[in-house]
């Protein structure tokens, strides 16, 4: 079965793609000739996720689901949140969040953090929201070179490691997105063996 991920990232579509297998092939926005840069408007990640599918769905008729991810840091009273992506201003890149960031948790002894993300799915004109979270700190420094967002300084509890040095594989298994993307899966699978 195939399905829209409403996304342009290559990453993501990477990410989830793997996570769910051969049972579903996960198709971008570029590959529905979507390039239209769908804007998040909403104070929430509900509200973005939900804006991106029904985007799609009003749009070009098809089964597609949307996420939004923000990273909530305690000290800072949940922010980045909803504004992760753009932290440090609308042409921002992964660089200049970190670095703000860090800069904002300066000395500051609770680093406790933790990523969450919101899945809107559309299915058959009907809507659902999955949602993940992983707990974790951030670091003082980036550490490792794979992942991408706030990846290199974030460490999830439990572990001795940034998400940036693990494999895929491994943060897979315990990221928020994972976390969000297995109950979305449970669902396709659940609600597919009940037609």
């Amino acid at each position: 079965m195939k399905i829209i991920f409403a996304t342009h990232n290559p990453n993501k579509l990477r990410e989830i793609q793997q996570m769910v297998g051969a049972s579903y092939v996960v198709l971008g926005l570029e590959d529905i000739q979507c390039h239209d840069e769908i804007e998040e408007t909403e104070t929430t990640l509900e509200g973005n996720a939900l804006i991106k599918s029904n985007y799609i769905h009003e749009n070009f008729h098809v089964n597609c689901f949307s996420d939004d991810t923000g990273l909530e840091v305690e000290a800072l009273d949940g922010a980045p949140g909803v504004y992760s992506a753009r932290y440090a201003g609308p042409d921002c890149n992964a660089e200049d969040n970190m670095d703000k960031l860090l800069k904002n948790l300066g000395s500051i002894e609770n680093r406790k953090a933790q990523f969450r993300t919101v899945i809107s799915l559309i299915l058959e004109d009907q809507k659902y929201l999955f949602e993940g979270v992983v707990k974790g700190t951030i670091t003082k420094e980036r550490s490792g070179s794979d992942g991408f967002g706030y990846d290199p300084i974030f460490m999830p509890e439990g572990y001795n490691k940034t998400f940036s040095e693990m494999s895929s594989d491994e943060k897979n298994l315990i990221s928020h997105r994972g976390v969000a993307v297995r109950k979305l899966i449970a669902f396709l699978k659940n609600y597919h063996s009940n037609k």
